[in-house]
């Protein structure tokens, strides 16, 4: 995949999905891909652990899969995008129930403070940067004590364009070959296949101790990680053994579960509120 061009140093280029939207929506559909069904969605919503008087906020909503989902279990559910085709596809679909508004997660003003009980950021956050006021934002609409459970391609494993599958004849093992870890960068990639190269967003990596320091400066806490391998299973071929058992070795999605701790942010702005 060629490296697109900008000739325009001025110009900021948007990491929203808005040129994809379309494409996008079709592509995902009304209860999403198939790691989204398989892997992905399941695990969100048994780490974000909802009853069904709790209110939660998809920050990076898309298209609103995981918002449907929720409300089809009785969550009420908030969903948020800063990309205004992917927020109009997500009402489309519906229910009317779904509160949906196109802000930028590193500025929720627009939703209540310490409202929240959950918050969730599904295979977005890779597009966000900078990381800070993101998690400063999540922190601000969560109660105390609120869950934020953060879905991403496994930084370590999965990095665009600097890892990659390799095999090794010899051993008859195939391997997941890693170029660039702990730097972080920033890597242009084309919404979706087939398009017109100059319809792309960027990608931003990040190491795993960086999620781990950003969240906590927003006063939010790990309490659970998971790493989740990809489901797909190989039946025949001489390659199928070594291509299963590197599936279940080398994960897929790293997921994050961290909890609001007392005062931060919005007890700060709470305080600010009375004087």
């Amino acid at each position: 995949m060629s490296k697109p061009k900008n000739t325009n140093k001025n110009v900021v280029k948007r990491t929203d999905w808005s040129e994809a939207a379309e494409w996008y929506d079709q592509h995902i559909g009304e209860s999403g891909g198939e790691y989204h069904q398989m892997v992905v969605l399941p695990g969100v919503v048994r780490l974000l652990g909802l009853k069904t008087s709790e209110k939660v906020v998809d920050i990076a909503c898309g298209q609103g899969v995981l918002c449907r989902m929720l409300t089809d279990r009785g969550i009420e559910t908030t969903g948020i995008d800063a990309a205004e085709p992917m927020i109009s596809a997500a009402k489309a679909r519906g229910p009317e129930k779904i509160r949906y508004q196109v802000a930028d997660a590193r500025d929720c003003r627009g939703l209540p403070v310490s409202h929240f009980d959950a918050a969730a950021c599904v295979l977005a956050i890779a597009n966000m940067n900078p990381l800070g006021p993101v998690f400063e934002s999540v922190a601000r609409v969560l109660r105390d004590g609120g869950r934020f459970v953060i879905v991403m391609t496994h930084p370590a494993f999965r990095g665009a364009k600097e890892t990659a599958w390799g095999w090794d004849e010899k051993e008859n093992v195939q391997y997941r070959r890693v170029d660039r870890y702990l730097i972080p960068r920033k890597t242009p990639i084309v919404t979706h296949p087939g398009s017109d190269p100059t319809q792309y967003t960027w990608t931003f990596h990040r190491p795993v101790e960086q999620y781990v320091k950003a969240l906590a400066r927003a006063g939010l806490l790990i309490d659970a990680m998971e790493e989740w391998a990809s489901h797909k299973h190989s039946d025949s071929g001489p390659r199928a053994a070594a291509e299963n058992t590197a599936r279940k070795e080398i994960p897929m999605f790293l997921a994050v579960r961290a909890v609001k701790m007392g005062g931060g942010l919005a007890a700060d702005e709470k305080a600010d509120e009375h004087g």
